[in-house]
């Protein structure tokens, strides 16, 4: 593409019109666990950062600033949910402005002080600051935030997701060496990427975390982070885009050693924004291509993978803070009516894909694959492609998976269940003999090495080697009888076994 995306970002700031929005008309409707919310930060010893305005030569350890969204079962009726400006406040501390007084927000950062934002700041969210977790294991959810963002970008997302029974996590998107991204973006890219996985290990120490259920959520930058963290961590189950830049700048996300989409095989779904209109294409020098190129969709293969396109919504909009503060650009912004209910609809997705995903719910799946046609209402705000996975041929290493979850026992019974849905599949010799060796010359498993061999011996009944590596079993677990037998049998098939005649010769005197 002739331009970047992040131009096609700062263009969308052009010419614009003040919002007028509100968290209790977005009225996105919470399940029914109260959401609790803690920010604190850790450090990463392995990496060092310097405070950009502190201007200083000194390094300490990266600070990881953490957000998290959990379950909460108990009542809170006494307590008072947290407002905007709460939010706001740990903008200022990642941002690196802790001591900025709170009338200056708005003049300080990216959005206009109008009425209609100082409104904002005393809106009441859902959540509940520093209350006790709930009891209970949660489903994971990892959010990376967009270019240079704050972790609380996409809160009301976040306290969605908390409140229908996920843990969700964020830390800000920040450059390798202080708060700024350098001109490097594939080394900001890796950068967000570790922050992603630090939150996973983060993860790890939050007592509601199920780490069997954990999926990844990326907006624009962030999910180019997404999509390299999953690549190279193969427990995460599902991956979210919220318009991720892995579309706009798939040549960015192919310079990382560790993003291979051949290899990504989870639930995938990327949620895009409407289509550029030609005057703003024109006028702001944007490639046509960014309204129909989806590389990355297009080459998967081996996951099912969900497309939709919001006619409604333009880029900022798919997170809390564009859709409440960021001015609207009058050549293409729809009615604030219509980017609430979609960013509402956006939200609605995400759930049921991360329900249908991580914890196998039916209706979710049905939700998926029906809404985007199931009324005229729908069908105007957004439109879907969905692609199946092509069929993965079943390896050698799917069979011993299963082979080593029943102990070896009974596997011919097993090889034939397998080629009624699999009839192409066939053990290869050599790996076969090999898995045998390895269990047999194991003490704690000699005798499911004796049991692979019996196999092979049935598969291959020709093979020297094979019966020459049974004898070698046989006499490792003292069983000198079956262990000269297997021998014979090796020399029959071949004269010249120089190690069953050796054998032989040793059994006999």
């Amino acid at each position: 593409m002739r331009q970047t995306f992040l131009l096609i970002i700062l263009f969308f700031q052009l010419k614009l019109l003040t919002a007028q929005t509100s968290l209790l008309e977005i009225d996105l409707e919470n399940g029914p666990y109260r959401v609790g919310f803690r920010h604190y930060t850790k450090s990463d010893s392995t990496r060092t950062y310097s405070r950009v305005f502190d201007y200083t030569n000194n390094k300490v350890p990266r600070p990881i600033p953490i957000s998290i969204w959990y379950p909460v079962e108990l009542q809170v009726t006494d307590l008072e949910p947290m407002k905007v400006l709460d939010y706001l406040e740990i903008l200022k501390d990642e941002e690196e402005w802790e001591h900025l007084p709170n009338e200056q927000i708005l003049n300080w950062f990216y959005y206009a002080n109008t009425p209609s934002n100082q409104q904002h700041l005393n809106e009441q969210t859902t959540a509940y600051e520093n209350i006790e977790p709930g009891k209970g294991k949660f489903p994971v959810i990892v959010y990376a935030p967009s270019f240079q963002a704050s972790s609380i970008e996409n809160f009301a997302l976040c306290e969605f997701l908390a409140s229908h029974g996920y843990v969700v996590l964020s830390s800000p998107s920040r450059g390798s060496e202080t708060r700024w991204f350098s001109n490097h973006l594939a080394k900001e890219m890796e950068t967000q990427a570790r922050d992603v996985e630090f939150l996973l290990k983060e993860a790890g120490q939050f007592r509601q975390s199920d780490l069997d259920k954990i999926g990844l959520m990326g907006f624009s930058f962030g999910g180019l982070a997404t999509m390299i963290t999953q690549n190279r961590n193969e427990w995460i189950k599902a991956v979210v885009s919220l318009d991720g830049t892995e579309r706009y700048q798939y040549e960015l996300l192919s310079q990382s050693p560790f993003f291979a989409p051949q290899t990504l095989n989870v639930p995938y779904l990327h949620m895009a924004q409407k289509d550029i209109p030609e005057v703003v294409l024109k006028e702001d020098r944007i490639d046509p291509e960014v309204n129909t190129s989806f590389q990355l969709f297009d080459s998967l293969s081996h996951s099912v993978a969900y497309q939709l396109k919001f006619h409604d919504l333009t880029h900022s909009y798919f997170s809390t803070l564009g859709v409440l503060f960021a001015d609207r650009d009058t050549r293409q912004d729809k009615t604030d009516l219509e980017i609430m209910d979609s960013y509402r609809l956006m939200a609605n997705y995400t759930l049921n894909f991360l329900n249908a995903s991580l914890k196998e719910d039916s209706l979710a799946s049905s939700f998926l694959e029906h809404q985007a046609s199931s009324s005229e209402e729908t069908k105007s705000l957004i439109s879907q492609k969905v692609k199946r996975p092509e069929e993965v041929p079943f390896s050698f290493q799917d069979f011993n998976d299963l082979a080593s979850s029943q102990h070896y026992e009974n596997l011919s019974e097993l090889y034939e269940s397998i080629l009624t849905t699999h009839p192409s599949f066939e053990i290869p010799e050599g790996p076969l003999n090999t898995l045998g060796l390895q269990l047999v010359f194991n003490p704690a498993t000699s005798n499911q090495g004796i049991k692979v061999f019996q196999l092979a011996v049935s598969l291959f009944p020709n093979s020297a080697n094979l019966y020459d590596s049974l004898g070698e079993g046989y006499l490792f677990i003292g069983d000198k009888t079956k262990a000269m037998e297997s021998f014979e049998k090796s020399l029959e098939l071949n004269s010249q076994n120089q190690n069953a005649i050796h054998r032989l010769e040793q059994l006999r005197n």
